[in-house]
């Protein structure tokens, strides 16, 4: 896919070679909500806050957790990023490696399509910042670990990528290909349009009403609807792929299927504890998206929250 080059006002910040870090913001990423979930060996991604937690959780488990949704929903302080604007500290940043570059131009073409789109429709748009950390971090959901594989967190707003992930993606899960890592960027840019919205925050007030095994379920349709928003911004940027893109980015929702992981991790799968969706789910929502590059076919939640 032949992106431009990132834009100098996008906010980004770099916790790498800052020796990483634990400190836990007042979201649902507690410390000791962590030590509490280890134990569940083979949950992936839960349910509402304690989403990103759940994915550390596989990877111990044998598995690698892929495209989380928000982390939490509490508010906690925002890591320092580069002022808007400032180019200096995003352009270091996102210069670091060519993992990073790519990322960044993902993210800045990600925050000019549905920058566009919230424009079109009327509506307040606020961008995210993009935040890189290697092995172990922080954000204002809690503590950020390679083993959780990208997140969004709700409660700064801020996408967390340590871009050894994309390496894992392609040698691990045979995902390769520059689009296969762009529509990780996507989804994450997913959750933040659905914490826009308020979808999110809808989700989570269900979910404290309902069984952990519906809880589940919601979760699947918050995923689902996050690889559809990412086929949106394929579908709008359809000019700059090239042959094989759309393949590259089918190739990785196949490959991170809830059925799919659960089969590879234990042997067997368990469709009441799916949190991001089957295999053939994800595919058939990253090319609704694809096909139709509206977010008004992206409604997974017909019928109501």
């Amino acid at each position: 896919m032949r992106l431009d080059d990132f834009d100098n006002d996008i906010e980004v910040g770099d916790q790498r070679g800052q020796g990483g870090g634990f400190g836990f913001g007042g979201g649902g990423g507690g410390g000791g909500m962590l030590l509490r979930l280890l134990p569940f060996v083979f949950s992936r991604f839960g349910c509402g806050g304690v989403a990103v937690l759940l994915a550390v959780m596989f990877f111990f488990s044998g598995g690698l957790p892929l495209l989380s949704g928000g982390a939490g929903d509490g508010a906690g302080d925002r890591p320092v990023a580069s002022a808007p604007g400032s180019g200096g500290g995003v352009a270091e940043a996102c210069r670091v490696d060519a993992a990073s570059k790519a990322a960044c131009d993902a993210f800045s073409s990600a925050n000019r399509t549905w920058r566009a789109i919230f424009a079109r429709s009327g509506q307040a748009y606020d961008p995210p910042m993009l935040q890189f950390y290697a092995g172990s971090g922080r954000s204002g959901c809690g503590a950020a670990q390679s083993a959780m594989g990208p997140f969004y967190c709700p409660g700064d707003q801020g996408i967390y990528l340590d871009t050894s992930f994309f390496d894992e993606l392609g040698n691990r899960f045979g995902a390769r290909g520059d689009f296969a890592q762009f529509y990780v960027m996507a989804h994450e840019f997913g959750h933040h349009v659905q914490n826009l919205t308020g979808i999110s925050a809808q989700v989570q007030r269900a979910q404290r009403r309902v069984s952990e095994r519906e809880g589940n379920a919601l979760s699947v349709r918050l995923e689902l609807q996050a690889d559809c928003y990412a086929g949106v911004w394929g579908a709008i940027n359809r000019d700059r792929l090239d042959p094989g893109d759309v393949e590259e980015g089918l190739t990785a929702a196949n490959a991170i299927g809830d059925d799919t992981l659960q089969r590879q991790a234990q042997g067997r799968v368990v469709p009441d504890s799916f949190t991001h969706g089957s295999s053939a789910d994800r595919i058939k929502w990253l090319k609704r998206g694809l096909e139709t590059g509206d977010p008004a076919q992206c409604d997974t939640f017909s019928g109501g929250i």
